[in-house]
């Protein structure tokens, strides 16, 4: 055949000449993505930071794409009913999933089933970073991170710690801070950031591993009290914080991030075109300011940066779970 296709080039222009046809007639899946309303299910209830965060995206979104980005709420289950909505959606860009990491990371170690497989679902794009810190309610014992550690040791099995639900950031930081002092702390697990604040602020619950973002106006207030950031260094908005290292938990770093992925096998077009219309919004001085205001991180970077987010995170986690000795739901 090949013999007989050197002799007779016109063949070989026609064959060439058909392939490029072949090629060009392939259609871009993102060509006209989206042409109808997409669908974002946050898997938190409304008012918690990865809502809040998703909701000031979505409307860039809006514009920058000229179409709806619509919200809905799926919250419970730490995250996992709403990943798994997306997860079996039709992969073409119009259902996708904002989360806090839990469901996409950590709950494959927590869960002893998941309907789901929190690896498959394709990373579009980090939408925010966030510092943790240790919050307790205003009439708590301890004034200061040091007597909050001496309270816990003193008192093992009486102080409780709130979290957004089994397997999120602030129920594992919690766990591994109790490891870590070596006292064992309660955990409280409730069904998003909202109603565990509103019983730290009842009173129902003496402290949360909570975000920067939805503490700040709490502590400023006068409703609840920031006795140590769980970051690395002190944070500029909150200089005479000290670190939970300071407080005599040396190497105890805890923060969160919100990303939106998509379910298995959509389009690397259409993912690509999110993530470069989510990195344009995070680059608009308008969203900046906002982020400022909320004490947000600005998140962004390629999807395979996300990816690899995510294959740390769960590993980090992972460990924490296994070390604290939590025992999968």
């Amino acid at each position: 055949m090949l013999a007989m296709l050197m002799k007779r080039p016109s063949l070989i222009a026609a064959a060439a000449v058909l392939l490029a046809s072949s090629a060009l007639a392939q259609p871009d899946a993102a060509a006209d993505y989206p042409n109808h309303p997409v669908r974002i299910i946050v898997s938190t209830s409304a008012g918690g930071g990865v809502d809040t965060v998703t909701r000031i995206i979505a409307a860039q979104l809006q514009e920058k794409l000229s179409q709806p980005f619509v919200i809905e709420n799926r919250g419970g289950g730490g995250g996992n009913i709403g990943a798994e909505a997306v997860y079996t959606a039709e992969p073409d860009g119009y259902t996708l999933l904002a989360s806090q990491p839990s469901p996409i990371t950590s709950n494959i170690a927590l869960y002893k089933k998941l309907n789901f497989d929190p690896a498959a679902l394709e990373s579009v794009a980090v939408m925010s970073k966030i510092p943790n810190l240790l919050l307790v309610r205003q009439d708590f014992p301890a004034k200061t991170a040091a007597e909050f550690v001496a309270y816990a040791k003193a008192n093992p099995g009486r102080v409780t710690f709130a979290s957004q639900g089994p397997g999120t950031t602030s129920h594992l930081s919690g766990a591994q801070f109790s490891e870590l002092i070596g006292a064992k702390m309660v955990h409280i697990p409730y069904r998003g950031t909202g109603p565990a604040l509103n019983d730290l602020i009842g009173g129902q619950v003496d402290c949360f591993f909570t975000e920067l973002a939805t503490a700040y106006k709490l502590h400023t207030g006068g409703r609840a009290r920031i006795l140590a950031v769980a970051t690395e260094r002190r944070l500029d908005v909150l200089p005479d914080i000290p670190t939970v290292s300071e407080a005599g938990v040396p190497g105890f770093v805890s923060d969160t991030w919100n990303a939106i992925s998509a379910p298995p096998r959509t389009s690397a077009a259409i993912v690509s075109k999110l993530n470069r219309a989510v990195n344009a919004a995070l680059d608009e001085p308008e969203i900046k300011a906002r982020y400022q205001q909320q004490h947000l991180w600005p998140g962004g970077g390629s999807p395979a940066d996300m990816a690899k987010l995510k294959k740390e995170e769960t590993e980090r986690w992972t460990k924490v779970i296994h070390d604290a000795g939590i025992q999968q739901q």
